[in-house]
């Protein structure tokens, strides 16, 4: 037989009497007395108890007669003898018959109130001094009269120290409990006192509302005077003294489901010198959501405005009595659906503007039916929860305007249809920043071939920054493509910025400082129009109820065309009333 052979019969041979071997030693131990192993973990009050061999007898249920047993475990009833358990109970461990407890301040040791502090050389206020009190027994403190180790730490010989003669056993444990507190240079550490929990301290001067239903409304009204260099907004125009009302209503909804809110926000501007620019103006949307689903929603939109052309604007005739006024009103319906991070939203809307007839200063009345219409849009966009807080979306809107006149007094049809896409992200960062930014591109098609096309970049952003929690800072941009009476021209696309910093130098004292810059691009004339604002205001709160403004204003119009430019320095003050 070849060695290969012989070690494959070896091998089996010398594996089966390791077995044999390991077998026979595991019968020995079986049938033999113990031998003092354990046979169960750390810990366990029936460790050195010897195992029963015979069936128990005696019954287990010590419930008396007439009541009703208790099944409910207790708690922490599998947590093992040694360690912590939920309770905030430690419990006491049981030393093994034959052996001494090598730390007698072990079972004396209780656990003291949260929040209690332990000073040396102090009893507790709890404590009451007890006149009979006992000396622990001799034979437990054998362990604790052995002398500590030197460098020990002084935790250890706090507890090898001995308890003081004729002291009680408590009084003793926490006084051992104070000197293992003690680092070992004698100096006390301070006791940690319980972490209270932080309440969220609200402006003392923010207005609370007033509850209706279920609606929380805030209403206010505001009374502003001043002086305005140049109310006309003309080149050479003259000053004027004004008083303005704006009444204001914001109406919110508690509804654990759905949502309707309304912002309603009028005034009424009267000029002492110059009465034919005197200007209405109300702004007033509510907004509603439907919950249909967990996912899915509808979006819905009603609007209702009243105001005037700006004064100064090539749109509106020369020697009115009064300004005209012009009302649209509208609505958009959407629904929205949410695929996991994805959402989709489509919706549609409807919206009229209508001009009053013009009166001049002769009396003579001019009417603007030529500048009425109606415009009728959709808009689709797509959004993606990139984060919690970050949302980058993509938006399509497209729209058509139909006058009411087929032919305007310029005797051109103005009828059009317009599209842009723009993309961008929402910000949702509650005490860093909120808002929109996007960007795109816009087009303007119109029926009459004589008219070029409106388009061009757009920047749409609303964004609100909070870097400190005393400073505010808020950026607007808005594009649009606003219609024209002026013969070749197209329409007027006003780009717009302006940038607010609000600071506040105490809760009651807040600063303002706004910035603003835009760019009036008249399609298919050479004019351009450039005008920049700046502004400094205070605003200073009495109570919740009572506001003290104050601002200086800065106007500016540059245009390429001689005969617009114009500046105006507008100084005011006002009270304001919010319940």
């Amino acid at each position: 037989m070849s060695r290969r052979g012989a070690a494959f019969l070896v091998a089996p041979i010398a594996i089966g009497a390791l077995l044999v071997a390991l077998a026979t030693m595991h019968a020995a131990a079986q049938s033999s007395a113990p031998s003092g192993m354990r046979t169960t973990i750390d810990g366990d009050a029936d460790a050195a108890a010897p195992r029963r061999t015979k069936k128990q007898t005696k019954s287990t249920n010590s419930t008396p007669a007439g009541q009703l047993p208790t099944f409910a475990l207790p708690a922490a009833r599998g947590a093992g003898q040694t360690g912590f358990v939920s309770t905030n109970i430690r419990r006491k461990t049981k030393a093994r018959p034959g052996t001494k407890s090598s730390d007698p301040s072990e079972s004396a040791v209780q656990l003291l109130p949260s929040g209690t502090l332990l000073i040396p050389g102090q009893p507790l206020s709890s404590d009451k001094p007890k006149s009979k009190a006992k000396a622990p027994p001799a034979a437990k403190t054998k362990s604790a009269q052995k002398p500590a180790r030197p460098g020990a730490p002084a935790a250890s010989a706090a507890r090898a120290a001995p308890a003081t003669p004729g002291a009680a056993p408590e009084q003793a444990s926490r006084a051992q409990l104070v000197q293992a507190r003690e680092p070992p240079n004698g100096q006390p550490i301070p006791a940690a006192l319980l972490r209270k929990r932080l309440v969220v301290e609200q402006d003392p001067y923010d207005q609370l509302g007033i509850r209706a239903g279920a609606f929380v409304l805030r209403p206010a009204i505001e009374t502003v005077t001043g002086y305005d260099s140049n109310p006309a907004r003309v080149s050479g125009g003259r000053g004027s003294a004004f008083v303005s009302v704006a009444p204001e209503l914001s109406a919110r909804s508690d509804w654990q489901r759905h949502q309707l809110n309304a912002d309603i926000r009028g005034s009424y501007t009267a000029y002492e010198a110059t009465p034919e620019e005197n200007r209405p103006f109300l702004d007033a949307r509510v907004t509603g959501r439907v919950d249909v689903t967990e996912r899915s929603r509808i979006d819905l939109e009603g609007r209702y405005r009243i105001s005037t052309d700006n004064p100064g604007s090539p749109n509106i005739q020369a020697g009115l009595a009064e300004l005209p006024i012009f009302t649209t009103i509208g609505g958009s319906a959407g629904v929205a659906h949410r695929f996991n991070r994805f959402e989709l939203a489509v919706k549609g809307s409807a919206e009229r503007t209508e001009y009053d007839d013009s009166v001049l200063t002769d009396g003579t009345i001019v009417s603007n039916a030529g500048r009425n219409y109606n415009q009728y849009g959709a808009q689709a966009r797509a959004s993606y929860e990139l984060l919690p807080t970050v949302r980058p979306f993509a938006q399509v809107d497209v729209d058509t305007r139909v006058y009411d006149l087929p032919i305007d007094a310029g005797g051109v049809p103005r009828d059009s249809d317009g599209i842009a896409g723009r993309v961008g992200t929402t910000f949702d960062m509650a005490r860093l920043l909120t808002g929109e930014v996007a960007v795109g591109y816009l087009t303007r098609v119109y029926k009459d071939p004589t008219l070029p096309n409106l388009e061009g970049l757009l920047l749409d952003a609303s964004l609100v920054w909070t870097p400190t929690g005393l400073t505010t800072v808020k950026l607007i941009a808005r594009t649009s493509a606003d219609e024209s009476t002026l013969a070749g021209v197209s329409g007027v696309l006003i780009r717009t910025v302006g940038l607010q910093v609000d600071h506040a130098f105490r809760r009651w004292l807040i600063g303002t400082v706004r910035v603003g810059y835009g760019l009036d691009d008249y399609v298919g004339s050479i004019r351009e129009d450039d005008r920049y604002t700046a502004a400094a205001g205070i605003t200073y709160k009495l109570t919740r109820a009572w506001q003290v403004k104050g601002e200086l204003r800065q106007e500016w119009l540059k245009s390429n065309v001689p005969g617009n430019d114009y500046t105006a320095t507008i100084a005011q003050v006002g009270l304001r009333w919010q319940p």
